[in-house]
């Protein structure tokens, strides 16, 4: 796993090949954050909320890029591990890793942020329902931005809040902000 750019550009981190989690591929991910440019001006220190968060891809990255704080949230034991350890590493007091299920989390946050970022596993039986979970907490500051990497089967047009979809090879991104 390596960072993109930003003050942490080129690091690698070595993902345990034991690891369960599908990591967000470097295409999908340079591709990602080349659209979010348009949508968060990093300049400005965004916080932000990496739902799902595995191996801590999308986390590392938005700390590269000067994100003020990052919430990891995470169920697995051993990904929660792996995240904890490089941001030990990094000794970055911007990331807050939270080991949990993120529909309790969503549930009890009180917390808004800027940008928040959800990849669960693709099979998860509530995936369709994380949009409304996400929009309907009041999660999101006005004009943030909330993204769901999700597969093809997946169609999240009819939603509301629904901005865009992006595919990159067989990842696909819908976008969602509050609407005025």
């Amino acid at each position: 796993m390596r960072v993109i750019t930003g003050k942490y550009k080129s690091r690698r981190f070595e993902v345990p090949r034991s690891f369960k989690a599908r990591p967000t591929t470097d295409f999908a991910k340079e591709n990602l954050f080349n659209v979010l440019q348009g949508y968060i001006d990093f300049d400005e220190a965004p916080t932000a909320l990496d739902l799902f968060a595995g191996t801590g891809s999308i986390t590392l990255e938005l700390l590269s890029r000067g994100c003020d704080r990052v919430v990891a949230v995470e169920k697995d034991p051993l990904h929660y591990k792996f995240i904890c350890s490089f941001i030990d590493k990094l000794q970055d007091l911007s990331a807050v890793p939270v080991r949990g299920d993120v529909f309790q989390y969503l549930a009890r946050c009180r917390e808004q942020f800027d940008f928040i970022f959800a990849d669960p596993p693709y099979a998860l039986p509530q995936l369709e329902s994380i949009p409304d979970c996400v929009m309907g907490h009041g999660l999101l500051r006005p004009d943030g931005l909330f993204v769901l990497e999700h597969g093809k089967t997946n169609d999240f047009s009819s939603h509301p809040c629904f901005v865009e979809e992006r595919t990159y090879g067989s990842v696909h991104f819908s976008f969602f902000q509050e609407k005025e």
